[in-house]
């Protein structure tokens, strides 16, 4: 049996606590060094998750770290889509505390040594 997708409203707002954990489409822009039409090809693409905080989309700013998206980013979110997981509960998935990866969730193992086990995992919500 397979765990269910989490509904949107059933859980307090997923991602960084504070509000210098996120950047703005055109702060990604910036730090990535495209333009504004392309981050937005990208978030359509599944390269980057963009939520609504404040009325305003944003995007976690550990997923853009030093100037490029997360390498295994798009395969995990796109492995969460195909798992049925709208943005909401993907960005819930990525930064739910998990003591058995280093960093202590799926978003923070993507940047180390252990982003295969998180596409795993992603994999196997799917089944």
């Amino acid at each position: 049996m397979t765990d269910s997708v989490p509904a949107a409203g059933a859980l307090p707002e997923a991602g960084p606590a504070d509000a210098a954990g996120w950047l703005t489409l055109p702060d990604v822009a910036e730090r990535l060094d495209v333009t504004i039409s392309k981050v937005h090809q990208m978030i359509r693409d599944r390269e980057l998750i963009a939520v609504r905080r404040d009325g305003i989309r944003r995007i976690p700013a550990d997923l853009v770290a030093n100037h490029t998206v997360l390498k295994h980013l798009p395969g995990v979110l796109n492995l969460l889509a195909d798992a049925g997981y709208d943005d909401e509960a993907a960005l819930r998935w990525l930064y739910e505390p998990d003591d058995t990866l280093l960093g202590g969730s799926p978003a923070a193992a993507l940047a180390g040594d252990h982003a295969r086990e998180v596409k795993r995992r992603a994999q196997a919500l799917g089944f």
